[in-house]
């Protein structure tokens, strides 16, 4: 019952002699919506090749239902692929392109039109048969795309950045419009994008990938508000990284001055990377902060106010607040103690964050 569609055992890759996946492990479960996060060369796009069969790893195992799929081509497997271009037939029509994989599977004439009505209905698009792909805008090519992978009733769709193409506002509809599609379908997602917004958006689960290893996964809430390391916490929103010492449990030395905070087992005196979000910070007047500095930067956002606030060391905080502090104030810096987020030094240069020596 508990039994995960997607098994990746042991997975590792190269190209050319560079290690793009290093004994990667990722299960997936049935009905999941999954998003692969991270930047350009992170190793997600490559293992959504491994599982869609356009791949072949160096090492170990893709294993799909219980069964071992690692050598079997894309076209033998229960899943499909829709990629950020498309790939769409531009000699044929709508219906055509929709109908291509039922044909090649032999399917009746009457089953092939029922299946092009129902997808088409799905997608928004009724009545768009016998339209050609270039009266088509992005955002309806992308829907025809998608409903010609789920004509084929996959138990597992695979989707390789497909609204990257797109504008903001018609991504933004897209987004809500895929949710709508996988509950609707029953299926299983696996999706990739370098969008943070968009994986917090979509997802059920999050896997942030960086330098082809798994930093971390879980709910967008946790990636968000519990993020593992310097790297998940610097890519995922926005953030302030600083160096602390953990005096004790529930106590960090942040440039001097000691904060209360809520966590535990780090030791006593051991250096530590804090996690604040610029929307936990509070500004006060300066004797009522645990810390002081001044506004230097102020940017109207529409919802909130953006300040950088420079404090005696020379770090700058950015902040977000819906109360304006104007550039010269001098504030005070007050963070409760369930929004410090105690992370150990990384470990391995995958898990610092991106700019963290420059």
């Amino acid at each position: 019952m508990n039994q995960p569609l997607i098994d990746l055992v042991n997975i590792s890759k190269s190209f050319d002699g560079d290690l793009v996946l290093d004994d990667l492990c990722l299960s997936v479960k049935e009905n999941a919506f999954v998003t692969l996060l991270g930047p350009s060369g992170c190793g997600k796009t490559t293992t959504l090749r491994i599982i869609g069969g356009f791949e072949r790893p160096d090492k170990g195992q893709v294993i799909f239902s219980g069964n071992d799929i690692t050598k079997l081509p894309p076209n033998k497997r229960q899943l499909n692929t829709v990629f950020q271009k498309y790939a769409l037939f531009p000699h044929m029509n709508i219906a055509e392109n929709i109908a291509f994989g039922l044909k090649i599977k032999g399917k009746t004439k009457s089953y092939i039109d029922g299946k092009i009505k129902y997808a088409l209905k799905l997608v928004n698009l009724d009545g768009f048969e016998n339209r050609s792909i270039d009266s088509l805008s992005g955002g309806q090519q992308q829907r025809i795309a998608i409903a010609r992978a789920i004509v084929n009733e996959p138990k597992l769709l695979l989707l390789d950045e497909p609204l990257g193409a797109l504008d903001l506002k018609l991504r933004q509809d897209m987004q809500y419009e895929l949710i709508r599609l996988k509950n609707e379908l029953g299926i299983t997602f696996i999706y990739v994008t370098h969008d943070q917004e968009e994986a917090l958006v979509m997802s059920d689960t999050i896997v942030v990938m960086n330098q082809g290893y798994i930093q971390q996964m879980g709910s967008p809430e946790q990636i968000y508000n519990e993020p593992e390391n310097a790297f998940v916490a610097d890519f995922i929103g926005e953030s302030n990284i600083v160096d602390g010492i953990m005096i004790q449990d529930e106590l960090v030395e942040i440039f001097g001055a000691k904060f209360p905070c809520v966590d535990k087992g780090f030791g006593r005196n051991k250096p530590v990377d804090v996690v604040i979000r610029p929307e936990d910070i509070d500004l006060v007047k300066p004797e009522d902060g645990t810390l002081t500095g001044v506004v230097t930067h102020l940017i109207f956002k529409g919802v909130h106010y953006e300040m950088e606030v420079t404090t005696p060391n020379g770090f700058e905080w950015l902040v977000h607040s819906t109360d304006m502090f104007p550039v010269g104030q001098e504030v005070g810096i007050h963070i409760e103690p369930f929004e410090i987020q105690i992370m150990n030094k990384p470990a391995s240069e995958d898990e610092e964050a991106i700019g963290i020596n420059e």
